[in-house]
């Protein structure tokens, strides 16, 4: 209950509440009115007190610079594909580099990259404007549209799984291109399955990726034909190294160190070793290379869809020769050279179609037929060797459908390539099958450990170089 005074006011506490307000706002409007009629001395020069909401509150003159104080444009970055048809200035363009930009950066290249050779589809390329001087991506579908002064300041390439080009603008608009590595991670993992149905779907399941598949099929090809020699129930064990990137995802399958196929109880191992004269190959237990004077199988995951021998041919429609042996497989599929030698015919030839002849000895040559089209560097006079891709299959020439039509030459005369008896590779003797021996005893140790433990061997790539 509120009290009264002598006058009969009443004093209620709204009452009193008013009058304070009234006491404290009077004083500090004179207060703001003195500083702004010329009494600048009675506050200091970096404060003002201000009024909102009816609460005083103070801001510094720098803070309200600063925060007033236009920020400068942030970077722009984008990630390009290049398309089929794609050149790398029509890329820096459709990103939105002006051309003489765009020219600038590509000339920098010189002596490290030749994007006509080196730029392929599905490349992708970082590409970054900033703040410049000259108005580059008037045209580029960006916010950069807003401001007409950036300019492209820096370019990524990429040149393999462990290294890019990376091109940046200096201040003085100059642009210098540096080779970099990228940081990566090097594991090495196992992997094992059984066959049911095929190969490929087993190692499919074993997390088993294509590359390494493929390699695998390559190192056991000089021995095994994998159309005929695989029954269900076969096995197969791998130790192989992989490569992370920064985000943890796998840019790159490395080398096989170990595997073993199991076929029909006959364990057949093989280790990855380097000589002491600098010979890398992959050798048998006992220090013997499985690499032969020629592949029985010269193509990955192909079918035998025709053996050596008399035939009623299919277009021709008459019994006559068959002098090779055809292997089907979806066009496209890469062919190997059987064995190290040089080219001899590469081109048309007749009902062969797209035709490779290799010369690999003074006695031996093997040819290769109706190919889709030839690898980048099969030409006549060219060295290859043993399991380089020299072209592709296909169905040119006299063909039903896409297969590699393959024939082993003697002296001349085509001979049956299944039945040839083919030379052995290198054997391992004295202290240099000691120092294998060493080497293979400790890789099956070492994939013993890791299969078991579930684990895989982790290395920082950067901390090996």
């Amino acid at each position: 209950m509120g009290q009264e005074s002598k006058n009969g006011w009443l004093f209620k506490p709204r009452t009193i509440a008013l009058g304070l307000a009234i006491a404290v706002a009077v004083p500090a409007t004179a207060f703001v009115s003195g500083f702004f009629a010329g009494q600048s001395a009675a506050v200091p020069p970096s404060e003002i007190d201000i009024q909102v909401d009816g609460f005083a509150q103070v801001l510094t003159l720098a803070s309200w610079e600063a925060e007033t104080e236009p920020q400068p444009p942030a970077p722009i970055t984008r990630v390009v594909a290049v398309e089929s048809g794609d050149n790398l200035m029509g890329v820096l363009i459709r990103a939105g580099a002006e051309r003489t930009v765009a020219h600038a950066a590509i000339q920098s290249l010189k002596g490290s990259y030749d994007p006509r050779r080196d730029l392929n589809v599905g490349d992708e390329l970082q590409i970054t404007f900033g703040p410049g001087t000259i108005r580059s991506v008037e045209n580029a579908e960006t916010e950069a549209e807003d401001n007409p002064n950036y300019v492209l300041a820096r370019l990524t390439i990429p040149v393999s799984y462990d290294k890019l080009i990376d091109v940046s603008r200096n201040e003085e608009g100059e642009y210098n291109a540096n080779e970099v590595e990228r940081p990566l991670t090097r594991e090495v993992v196992t992997a094992s399955g059984q066959i049911e149905s095929s190969l490929f779907v087993a190692a499919r399941d074993a997390g088993i990726p294509a590359r390494v598949l493929a390699e695998l099929i390559r190192i056991y090809s000089f021995d095994i034909d994998f159309q005929r020699d695989i029954w269900q129930g076969d096995k197969f064990e791998l130790m192989f190294e992989q490569f992370r990137g920064e985000n943890g995802d796998v840019v790159h399958e490395g080398e096989i160190f170990y595997a073993k196929l199991t076929l029909r109880d006959t364990e057949t191992p093989l280790y990855r070793y380097e000589t002491t004269a600098g010979n890398l190959d992959y050798f048998n237990s006992k220090g013997n290379s499985v690499r032969k004077t020629l592949m029985r199988t010269p193509v990955d995951g192909a079918r035998l869809s025709s053996r050596f021998g008399k035939r009623k041919h299919p277009i021709l429609g008459y019994t006559r020769m068959h002098a090779g042996v055809d292997f089907a497989a979806p066009t496209g599929t890469p062919i190997y050279a059987a064995g190290n030698g040089t080219i001899v015919q590469a081109g048309r030839n007749g009902g062969y179609g797209n035709y490779i002849r290799i010369r690999h000895n003074g006695t031996f040559q093997t040819a290769y037929a109706h190919l889709s089209k030839f690898a980048r560097k099969t030409r006549k006079g060219a060295r290859v060797k043993q399991g380089q891709v020299i072209g592709y299959i296909g169905t040119t020439g006299r063909s039903t459908g896409p297969h590699l039509h393959y024939e082993v030459l003697r002296n001349g005369r085509q001979i049956n390539p299944r039945s040839v008896r083919i030379p052995s590779g290198e054997k391992l003797k004295g202290a240099e099958l000691k120092k294998f021996i060493a080497m293979r005893d400790a890789r099956d140790v070492e994939y013993t450990q890791l299969r078991d433990a579930g684990t895989r061997l982790v290395e920082n790539s950067a901390d090996e170089q």
